[in-house]
């Protein structure tokens, strides 16, 4: 790989001659598989030459954090010194991040074992339990889990455990959240979640019983927030602004059409394939998670023109069947937190400030359009893949032109 990246004979011998030049070379080789480009190439070689240049490396044993960090300090001083570098924070870090993956792709790198939480076993069968008996769905039992770890790790520092928490404990917690400025929505949900794992914890002996029956969370009124999404004319100029020949735009505006037009969640676009489009009828096969089936759409013309210029143009090529890639090194799907700050971080560069942000904003913009347009709850609810028309009602007082309609109707006078 090294004579690839370096022409001058004279260059070449020096990193040929450098310790450990197999190392570095089958790294150099993984880096390129991952789809990295010459220029990333060329700086990883030079600084891994840097890297065994100063860190004395032993034959057989791993090399530990602490001692990378040393060898990173000693080169970016030098650095300063010779007038390389004006301060030490990205020659540091520059070495760091380059010598610790060489190191562990070598699997020579003494990292500490982080121990598993007093209380993994109780999270681990809370989760089957939820999945196998519940039929909840991945994404439900992540976020369900989330909120128990928060509350045993609070639990923890205060000296309490399963077996011995009492009520004002729960108390407690909740408050704490309030605290740290959770809304009133997140603490009820957080309640709600601790009720479901105490009544399962009473069942199985881990907790005093009648701890579920009196966990108490906020009081919330029904549907007393109104879901905020952009304005439709800001999701089309939102759109129309990414309509150039830049590689992160031409992926994006595929991305956001996805979300805006089609109202799907960030988990939903993120498992697209490409064998769920089926180009010759015209239609794009979504999975969703929560009435675990697959609805098809209508593959609209605009966003398959927006797909194809993505895949022809722009996607790496690579060996994943997802849709969506990131376009950087190392080449990999877009995870769902991915998604989220392409959204947020095109939205805020419009200036669009909703809450919620992200994906899920666009979903409330596209269900308010739908309900401006007169379609009905059930035609909206089943355009959003919602499991009953309940979830949907909400949105009937989005429109508000609509209200004012029925307000001003004239019944025959009565008083």
């Amino acid at each position: 790989m090294l004579e690839k990246l370096f022409k001058y004979p004279a260059v070449l011998t020096r990193h040929k001659n450098a310790p450990f030049f197999e190392e570095r070379d089958r790294y150099l080789v993984h880096r390129e598989k991952e789809g990295c480009a010459y220029e990333t190439l060329l700086r990883i070689a030079r600084e891994l030459f840097r890297v065994v240049q100063v860190l004395p490396i032993p034959p057989t044993s791993r090399v530990a954090p602490e001692q990378i960090k040393a060898a990173a300090n000693r080169w970016a001083r030098c650095q300063c010194r010779h007038g390389y570098a004006h301060t030490l924070r990205w020659s540091r870090e520059l070495f760091i991040q380059m010598a610790t993956d060489w190191f562990r792709f070598l699997g020579r790198l003494h990292e500490p074992v982080v121990e598993s939480p007093s209380f993994a076993g109780l999270i681990e069968d809370f989760t089957l339990w939820m999945e196998s008996k519940r039929g909840l769905s991945s994404i439900t039992t992540r976020n369900y889990c989330w909120h128990i770890k928060k509350f045993l790790r609070w639990c923890e520092n205060h000296n309490r455990s399963v077996f011995t928490v009492q009520i004002p404990d729960i108390d407690t917690f909740l408050a704490t959240c309030g605290d740290e400025r959770w809304t009133r929505v997140s603490v009820a949900k957080s309640s709600n979640v601790l009720k479901t794992f105490f009544r399962y914890a009473g069942q199985r002996g881990w907790s005093p019983p009648g701890i579920a029956l009196a966990v108490q969370g906020p009081r919330l009124f029904s549907q007393e927030s109104l879901p905020s999404g952009p304005m439709w004319e800001d999701v089309n100029s939102l759109i129309n602004s990414l309509e150039t020949e830049r590689p992160h735009d031409i992926r994006d505006r595929a991305i956001i059409m996805l979300f805006a037009l089609y109202a799907l969640r960030s988990s939903e676009v993120a498992k697209l394939r490409l064998d769920d489009i089926n180009w010759e009828n015209s239609q794009i096969s979504v999975f969703r998670p929560k009435q675990r089936r697959i609805q098809n759409y209508p593959l609209i013309p605009i966003v398959g023109n927006a797909i194809i210029c993505y895949l022809r143009n722009v996607r790496p090529q690579n060996y994943c069947r997802e849709i969506f890639l990131t376009l950087k090194a190392p080449i990999k799907p877009l995870s769902v937190g991915g998604f989220y700050n392409i959204v947020s971080r095109r939205m805020k560069d419009m200036g669009l400030h909703t809450n919620p942000r992200g994906p899920h904003a666009l979903r409330h913009a596209c269900a308010t359009h739908l309900v401006s347009a007169g379609l009905s709850l059930k035609e909206i609810g089943d355009h959003l893949g919602h499991r009953s028309t309940s979830a949907t009602r909400i949105y009937a007082k989005v429109d508000l032109p609509g209200l004012r309609q029925v307000a001003d109707f004239d019944i025959g006078g009565l008083s």
